[in-house]
C-alpha cells in the first residue's frame, strides 16, 4: 500500500474501539454480540448485563459528566432519543463522534440492534441476534393464538401523571395476546401525548394492569385509590402487575426477550382467569419466575 495513504488510514481503526454507552440497550447489544471489550463507559442506570456495571459510570439518562467521557478517549458514543440531543450536542462540540437512536417500535429496536452492531464492524453477529429476537417474538405470538380470549389491558409507564405505555410496549402486549385499551396514544412520540386522566382509564375498563414506573418500583395503593378506579375489573379481581423498568422499558434486547416473556405470562393469566403470585403481601403481582 501507498504509504502515504499507509500514514493517512493509521490515524484511526477501520471501525469505533472505544464505545461509551449512555443508554442500557446499546450496551447489553455490544455484550450479547461479544464485542464487551469496546465497551469503555456506561450509564449508571446500567443493569444489564451485570458485568457492565464494572465500566466506569458516565452518565444517567438527562446528564452527562462530559470531563469523564472526554478522558475515556472514546472514537464513538451511543445515546438513545431526543431527551439526550443536548448531551449529544455538546459532546460533538467537543468533538466526539455520537450517534443518537431513536426507536420506538419492535421494527425499529430490531434494527437497532443490527445498526449497533453494524456501527462497530459486527454486522454479522448483530444480524444474529436481531434474528434470534425476532423468533423469540414469533413464539409468544404464535402461543398467544392458543389463549381462550383477549383480555383488555392497560400499561402504565408512570403514575402521576398517569402515562400509558411506550409504542413498543403496547404492542407487545397486543403481540402476546391482549388488548391495549390505550393503543392510539402509542404513536406519540413523546410522553406528553400518552397522558390519561384516570378517570378515562377506568372508563375503559382494563381486565388486568401492568406497571413499569420508569426507575421507580411501582405501588399498588397509588393505583387501587385512583378515582374511579374502585370498580375496575383488573382492581377487582386483583389483576395488579408489574414489569420492572429494566426489563421492559429500554429499548433493546431485555425487552424483546425477559420483558416480552413476563408480559405474556401476564396477559395469559389474566385471560385464563388466573393469577400470578404475589412478591410480598400487599405488593403487585409479578411475573418473574
Amino acid at each position: 500500500m501507498n504509504a502515504r495513504l499507509s500514514a493517512l488510514l493509521a490515524l484511526a481503526p477501520p471501525y469505533p474501539r472505544r464505545v461509551v454507552c449512555m443508554t442500557e440497550e446499546t450496551t447489553e447489544v455490544l455484550y450479547r454480540i461479544g464485542a464487551e471489550d469496546l465497551v469503555v463507559g456506561v450509564s449508571g442506570f446500567t443493569v444489564r448485563p451485570p458485568a457492565a456495571r464494572k465500566k466506569p459510570r458516565v452518565s444517567s439518562f438527562l446528564d452527562a459528566n462530559f470531563e469523564r467521557i472526554l478522558e475515556l478517549k472514546p472514537d464513538l458514543v451511543l445515546g438513545f432519543s431526543d431527551l439526550q440531543a443536548d448531551i449529544g450536542r455538546e459532546l460533538c462540540k467537543r468533538g466526539v463522534p455520537v450517534y443518537l437512536f431513536n426507536q420506538r417500535s419492535i421494527a425499529e429496536i430490531l434494527q437497532a440492534v443490527r445498526v449497533t452492531g453494524a456501527l462497530v464492524g459486527r454486522a454479522e453477529a448483530a444480524d444474529a441476534l436481531a434474528r434470534e429476537l425476532e423468533a423469540n417474538l414469533e413464539r409468544h405470538a404464535d402461543a398467544a393464538e392458543s389463549l381462550p380470549r383477549r383480555p383488555r389491558i392497560f400499561f402504565e409507564e408512570w403514575h402521576e401523571p398517569l402515562i400509558s405505555g411506550i409504542r413498543w410496549c403496547s404492542e407487545l402486549v397486543e403481540l402476546v395476546g391482549g388488548v391495549d385499551i390505550c393503543s392510539e396514544s402509542r404513536a406519540s412520540q413523546g410522553a406528553q401525548g400518552r397522558i390519561f386522566d384516570p378517570r378515562e382509564v377506568a372508563r375503559r375498563a382494563p381486565e388486568g394492569v401492568i406497571a413499569s414506573w420508569c426507575g421507580r418500583k411501582a405501588q399498588r395503593d397509588k393505583i387501587v385509590s385512583r378515582p374511579g378506579w374502585d370498580a375496575v375489573p383488573a382492581v377487582l379481581a386483583d389483576q395488579l402487575y408489574e414489569v420492572r423498568s429494566a426489563y421492559i422499558l429500554q429499548p433493546g434486547p431485555a425487552a424483546l426477550s425477559d420483558g416480552v416473556a413476563q408480559l405474556a405470562r401476564i396477559v395469559a393469566a389474566v385471560a385464563r382467569g388466573e393469577t400470578l403470585p404475589a412478591v410480598r403481601g400487599g405488593e403487585l403481582r409479578s411475573a418473574l419466575s
